[in-house]
């Protein structure tokens, strides 16, 4: 699991996040079957990523980060809202001390820092990240919702670090919206080849391009 070295964080706490992460990794897999499918890249320990991925679910980033192997777990933060897993309590306790997730706030008016800073300082600091472009889940019968810029500002800020496009499938239906009971049912993890940001490439090729990338890896659908 992520491995936590601040003072703040007590031992016992750290172990209950240690025994936590390790049940619902367990959980997710034996719910929902998660079928791990690397298309275009390997796992590899060495190499800093920024897996970004489609969302139409609160579990989407445990399911991308349940497939992960563990080394892999222990350097890769989620990049989640705030304003859902912040605060207190145990949605709080799974977000920071179990995924030590990267809590950024939604709002412009609520934020402190430039969340595309933030994310850039803690690539700095050695991690990986998994990022949702579209900045929401989709609820919506679109296949995939406009991306937001900040992907192509941290892709230019942090030029060298792979962008991973990868497509989760089926997700949503497992836990629906509105829905507190997950329905058992199999689901794949694709993660395609990664890319970089082009010399000189606009923001709105870019993220045309990198979306376009994460679409091709949705079954069924013709790349």
């Amino acid at each position: 699991m992520v491995n936590r070295t601040t003072a703040s964080t007590s031992m016992p706490r750290r172990v209950a996040a240690m025994i936590t992460g390790r049940a619902i990794t367990l959980f997710a897999r034996v719910l929902t079957a998660v079928q791990a499918i690397w298309q275009g890249a390997l796992p590899d320990s060495r190499v800093q990523r920024i897996y970004y991925a489609n969302h139409s679910s609160h579990g989407d980033f445990i399911l991308v980060w349940s497939i992960l192997p563990t080394r892999l777990r222990q350097q890769t933060r989620p990049v989640a809202g705030a304003d859902y897993w912040g605060g207190s309590g145990l949605r709080a306790f799974i977000g920071r001390d179990v995924f030590n997730a990267l809590l950024i706030e939604r709002q412009a008016d609520g934020r402190s820092t430039d969340p595309v800073e933030t994310m850039a300082q803690t690539l700095d600091e050695g991690s990986s990240l998994i990022l949702f472009p579209e900045g929401t889940r989709n609820l919506t019968d679109e296949v995939l919702l406009p991306f937001k810029s900040g992907l192509y500002h941290l892709a230019k800020a942090r030029p060298k670090v792979e962008l991973v496009p990868v497509w989760i499938e089926n997700l949503n239906r497992v836990l629906p919206k509105g829905s507190f009971i997950p329905v058992p049912l199999m689901c794949r993890v694709i993660l395609g080849a990664p890319l970089w940001l082009a010399e000189d490439e606009s923001k709105e090729a870019f993220l045309t391009r990198s979306r376009d990338a994460l679409l091709a890896l949705k079954p069924g659908r013709e790349a």
